[in-house]
C-alpha cells in the first residue's frame, strides 16, 4: 500500500515537472516567435495564465492551446503594458546613471529616498502581470492595483523576492536548469505571492 502511494507522489512529482519544463520551451518559443520584442509579454502573459489555472486547480488544461489562444488574444494588450514597462525601466537605468554620476555630498542626500522609489517601482512592476492575468482591468487600473499591493503585503514581497533570489542562485550554480525551468519557475513564484495577496484582500474585502 506504501509502495503504491510513493510510486503515485513519484509520477505526480515527474508529471509536474513535465509539465514545468514543457511550459518554460513554450515561453522560449514563443518569445521568439515574437522577435522577442514583441513575443516576451504575450508570452509571458501565457505563461502566467496557464500557472494562474494550475493554482486554481485547473491542472488538466490543454497547455499548448491554451498558451497558443491567450498569446494570440492578449498580443497587442500584452505589448501595450510592455511598452509601459520598458519606459519605466529607462527610467530607472537613467536615475542610476544620474546617481552615479552626482557629487558625493548631493549623492548622500538623494540616495536613499530615490533607493526607496526605485524598489517600490520594482516591486509594483513585479505584480503587474499576476494583476493582469487574475483580474480584468484596465492599463491604468491594472498599475493602480498593483502599486497599491505592494503597498499593503509586505509580507507577500518578501516571500516573492525571497523565492526569486533562490532561483536566481540555483540557476547560476547550475545553469542548465535556467534553459527548462527559469522562466516557469519564477512566473510561479511571482503568481503564487501574488494570488496570497489577491486572497488576503479578498478576505478582508469579504469582512468590511
Amino acid at each position: 500500500m506504501n509502495g503504491t502511494k510513493t510510486a503515485n507522489r513519484v509520477n505526480s512529482a515527474t508529471e509536474w515537472i513535465a509539465k514545468f519544463a514543457y511550459i518554460n520551451l513554450l515561453w522560449i518559443g514563443f518569445t521568439l516567435l515574437g522577435l522577442v520584442i514583441l513575443g516576451f509579454f504575450p508570452a509571458t502573459i501565457s505563461l502566467f495564465t496557464i500557472i494562474r489555472k494550475w493554482m486554481l486547480g485547473e491542472g488538466d488544461i490543454p497547455i499548448f492551446r491554451t498558451f497558443w489562444k491567450t498569446y494570440k488574444s492578449e498580443f497587442l494588450r500584452s505589448n501595450g503594458l510592455g511598452l509601459l514597462v520598458a519606459f519605466v525601466s529607462g527610467l530607472i537605468i537613467l536615475d542610476l546613471v544620474f546617481m552615479k554620476n552626482l557629487g558625493n555630498d548631493f549623492m548622500s542626500v538623494i540616495q536613499i529616498p530615490l533607493y526607496m522609489f526605485i524598489f517600490a517601482v520594482v516591486m509594483t512592476m513585479l505584480y503587474l502581470i499576476p494583476v493582469y492575468v487574475h483580474y480584468e482591468l484596465k492599463l491604468i487600473q491594472i498599475v493602480k492595483n498593483s502599486f497599491l499591493m505592494m503597498l499593503i503585503n509586505p509580507l507577500e514581497n518578501l516571500v516573492m523576492l525571497s523565492g526569486m533570489a533562490a532561483m536566481f542562485f540555483v540557476v547560476k550554480f547550475v545553469p542548465g536548469l535556467g534553459f527548462f525551468f527559469g522562466g516557469s519557475i519564477s512566473a510561479a513564484i511571482i503568481m503564487a505571492s501574488g494570488y496570497l495577496a489577491f486572497n488576503k484582500v479578498d478576505k478582508k474585502k469579504q469582512l468590511t
